[in-house]
């Protein structure tokens, strides 16, 4: 958990709301795992990142406003909770873990990829869009606090 609360932290410092409530949890990650969902990054045998690669489809990307998923009659992939070791940072993991997260997801039979953040994580908007998804609306969570803004990705 301890790249989660780095990730957190970051968060907090660039003025982002998002995992500031305790989410994700141990618990969350737990079941990710039980789910064969957590995906991990090793570097030198360190664990450098982390992210869930989820199949199930998302209940609360159904209520997209402000636009729509491109590709609503296949499924998709859904990548979530993805965060950094501090340790790494600035040596463009984040690229390489997004990548093998798809080409995971390709392998599992996937071609298309939804992912979402927060409004104010610039950082996670910058990743999305340098590997290629799309925005297509804001999810709703039913705070306006927490909305999302929702990207897919279609190979």
């Amino acid at each position: 958990m301890e790249i989660i609360h780095e990730a957190q932290a970051l968060l907090k410092n660039d003025g982002s709301p998002q995992w500031q409530n305790g989410y994700p949890t141990k618990e969350v990650f737990q079941t990710d795992i039980q789910r064969n969902e957590c995906l991990v990054l090793m570097v030198n045998d360190q664990v450098a990142g982390v992210a869930t690669l989820a199949h199930d489809p998302q209940t609360n990307y159904q209520n997209l406003s402000d636009g729509h998923w491109n590709v609503t009659d296949q499924p998709y992939a859904t990548i979530h909770r993805l965060a950094l070791s501090s340790e790494f940072r600035g040596m463009h993991l984040s690229n390489y873990l997004m990548s093998n997260l798809i080409s995971i997801g390709i392998e599992q039979g996937m071609q298309n990829f939804r992912i979402d953040t927060h409004a104010m994580n610039e950082r996670m908007q910058s990743l999305i869009k340098s590997a290629g998804f799309q925005y297509c609306g804001i999810i709703n969570q039913g705070d306006k606090v927490q909305e999302r803004l929702g990207y897919e990705l279609n190979l």
